[in-house]
């Protein structure tokens, strides 16, 4: 689709509980949040911990809380023309419950969620197969993710359009 992207794994990096844009002392959310904000789609991914998403991905959405207080020059909501996807893996159920919480926080500070935003994959509960010990992706997957992709690129595209940062 022409569009590059950098994954970026928060567990590896000093994220502190709040909802400030910077809680201070060696807290590294600000860099973290300037990626965010430099980027026109954002994709969440967590694996599934109990039917919940994981509190390394709650702590994402406690700290993109404090974008609710914060604006562009344009006096629009700073996440406002981003597009927001979520990735859910797991060996039990939980994923759809992840993604509303997940989508719920994510329009609520901005972001526009498009169409068959959300792949998953669950492995058989109570077994001990992760996603990334598959030899292969599952077609029904793939196909997922390709649609998400492909919605999201083009809502990025057209919300980029319409709704240009103000200079």
């Amino acid at each position: 689709h022409g569009v590059s992207g950098q994954q970026l794994r928060v567990v590896d990096f000093d994220v502190r509980p709040g909802v400030e844009t910077d809680m201070g002392d060696g807290d590294q959310w600000p860099a973290i949040r300037q990626q965010i904000l430099d980027a026109q789609i954002l994709v969440l991914a967590t694996p599934t911990w109990m039917g919940h998403m994981s509190s390394v991905a709650s702590r994402v959405l406690e700290r993109l809380d404090a974008e609710l207080s914060e604006t562009d020059d344009a006096g629009r909501p700073s996440l406002f023309g981003k597009v927001a996807l979520v990735v859910v893996v797991g060996n039990e159920d939980g994923a759809h419950k992840i993604a509303a919480d997940a989508f719920q926080a994510l329009n609520d500070v901005g972001f526009s969620i498009p169409a068959q935003a959300n792949v998953y994959w669950n492995g058989e509960a109570m077994h001990t197969t992760d996603y990334n010990d598959l030899d292969t992706t599952p077609e029904a997957v793939a196909a997922a993710t390709r649609t998400a992709a492909a919605n999201a690129v083009h809502l990025a595209a057209l919300l980029a359009k319409n709704y240009p940062t103000p200079s």
